[in-house]
């Protein structure tokens, strides 16, 4: 099997961008009338301050239900990272999550394939199962079956974007062959993230995945969280069961408290963890130490300049040390 990558190794550090997705328990009030402008401001500090990915969600449309608390404002991935594809050099692109199980795999292929060839091979797709029924319901997919949805899905899309142009799937809900599709994707093998905490979304990581993005576990939760992935992957190696993609190392990932570095002059919560780089450094270290690979941050700020200070004072003096 594929061997996890060692515990020395370098913790890399990506992020989630701010205003593409505007939940209320993450966005800073400064978002709300932000734009294309800003988005790209971000993405471009990101990159030139040697972030590992910047990252989009993914919401279709948003039922009134649940507007108050998650908005409406939900910029499309594929769109968002193309335009800022252009924009950036050396940045990966990651979709947290792609909630793949909407939509056919050949439509999703497509998509992603065309972005990964302009990007020049950025491109890491994060999946996951989704969450609001209402989607599912609209796009006439059974919400109540989306976890082997999503398995097949996987599975239908590493064919869908591997090297072959004539991919070929044949499968209980998806079944394609002979349908060709350029662009390939300039990766000979484009990464694919699970996302999801449940156990059912852990063993998904586990088994189909290149990698693992938690949603939410905080620090004393992981160690158990990240100990399940490898006896998973370790006993399906021992019974001869192919264990995602069968190449390279598998990624683990966290989300990290908030951050700010520095003395903060203003409220930026209880739990942001702030301070010196040095501190921070030697906080996030413990990622390392549990056996995560790579860790997504938010850093708490109050507009566009004070966010891209923070990117570009992490990148030359805490990401160095981590």
């Amino acid at each position: 099997m594929p061997a996890l990558p060692p515990e020395g190794r370098r913790l890399a550090y990506g992020i989630q961008l701010p205003v593409q997705s505007q939940s209320t328990i993450y966005a800073e009030p400064w978002e709300a009338t932000a734009g294309p402008d800003d988005l790209l401001a971000v993405a471009r500090a990101a990159d030139r301050a040697g972030f590992a990915y910047v990252a989009c969600c993914d919401h279709v449309a948003i039922p009134r239900r649940l507007a108050s608390a998650m908005s409406t404002i939900w910029y499309d991935p594929v769109a968002t990272l193309a335009f800022l594809a252009a924009a950036t050099e050396h940045v990966r692109l990651l979709s947290h999550v792609a909630v793949v199980g909407l939509r056919h795999p050949l439509a999703t292929a497509k998509q992603y394939a065309t972005l990964d060839h302009l990007s020049g091979g950025r491109l890491t797709l994060g999946v996951g199962a989704g969450h609001v029924r209402e989607e599912f319901e609209a796009l006439g997919v059974d919400f109540e079956r989306r976890g082997p949805v999503l398995d097949e899905s996987i599975d239908a899309l590493r064919a869908a974007l591997g090297p072959e142009e004539f991919p070929e799937h044949h499968g209980k809900l998806y079944d394609f062959e002979g349908l060709g599709q350029r662009p390939r994707p300039a990766q000979e093998h484009v990464p694919v993230w699970v996302g999801g905490s449940s156990p059912a979304a852990v063993r998904r990581a586990a088994l189909k995945g290149d990698g693992w993005l938690p949603q939410g576990d905080p620090r004393d939760r992981l160690p158990g969280q990240i100990a399940r992935i490898r006896r998973l992957r370790e006993e399906a190696a021992r019974g001869g069961a192919a264990v995602g993609c069968g190449e390279g190392a598998f990624t683990v990932g966290a989300i990290t408290e908030p951050l700010y570095v520095g003395a903060p002059g203003w409220d930026v919560g209880r739990r942001t963890l702030t301070g010196r780089p040095e501190e921070l450094a030697e906080s996030l270290r413990a990622y390392r130490a549990m056996g995560v690979d790579q860790i997504q941050v938010r850093f708490r700020n109050r507009g566009r300049a004070e966010l891209v200070e923070q990117i570009e004072v992490f990148g030359a003096e805490v990401g160095p040390l981590l």
